[in-house]
């Protein structure tokens, strides 16, 4: 199998971990690709993964009872969650040490990173550290704490946690919000917490939402636009929006 062919059935593959199915048209869109070649992709495609009905899904015959589903995922704006993971995986380079927030836009993040790549990794989610530890060149530290099942979401039960022992190059923070006037909000405090620490132990603060967070605000308050040092999104941003230092 080709690089590019053997790329896109990753791609679905960690899609379908996210869903129970995806439709092939919207699988098209997310990997820019034709139907036809999606179809002649899993065609040749000896793994687990069929075509049903016009669906992409884990073939029944060959699912394993014992899968273990992170959480119940939320399945709108996955192209555009697709694309900022795919901008934001490309910044990571050889040897970085990278801190990966919670929400579901920063799993997309991690599963695009190249396998080859030598880094580490600390998070504090679940679903994304399942995607982190089968890169074979990654280094993983998962922030401990009280598990929150809503958002897969490691919460602190002491003062100090792994955040304040790592300094990290980069850091992948996500947003539910994004305003002009209000900053850069989530939906949880505990969260905005956690956040708002990790942009102060790195060398480059990232912010990664996709276009429909412009605008919003939510009640959980993490910080200005102009404390990121880069914001990425699936589409090119007004230039109100671009931080300025």
């Amino acid at each position: 199998m080709d690089k590019k062919k053997q790329s896109r059935m990753q791609k679905l593959a960690f899609l379908l971990k996210q869903m129970d199915k995806i439709h092939i048209r919207d699988a098209a869109n997310i990997l820019n690709v034709s139907e036809m070649t999606i179809r002649r992709d899993l065609n040749v495609h000896s793994g687990s993964i069929v075509l049903l009905g016009g669906y992409i899904v884990n073939d029944p015959q060959r699912s394993n009872d014992d899968s273990y589903q992170i959480f119940e995922q939320e399945t709108k704006h996955i192209a555009e969650k697709m694309k900022v993971g795919e901008l934001a995986a490309n910044l990571v380079e050889e040897n970085d040490v990278v801190f990966f927030d919670c929400g579901s836009t920063v799993a997309f993040i991690a599963s695009q990173i190249d396998p080859a790549l030598h880094f580490t990794a600390l998070c504090c989610s679940l679903n994304t550290f399942m995607v982190l530890q089968e890169k074979p060149n990654c280094r993983v530290i998962l922030c401990g704490g009280e598990y929150s099942r809503h958002n897969s979401f490691f919460m602190p039960l002491q003062l100090n946690s792994e955040l304040d022992t790592v300094c990290t190059t980069k850091a992948f923070i996500s947003a539910a919000g994004v305003d002009l006037k209000q900053g850069v909000t989530c939906f949880d405090f505990q969260e905005a917490k956690t956040k708002q620490k990790a942009m102060q132990k790195t060398q480059q603060a990232i912010l990664v939402f996709d276009e429909s967070k412009l605008g919003k605000v939510q009640q959980a308050y993490i910080g200005e636009l102009n404390q990121f040092d880069l914001c990425l999104s699936d589409q090119p941003l007004p230039e109100a929006y671009q931080p300025t230092h």
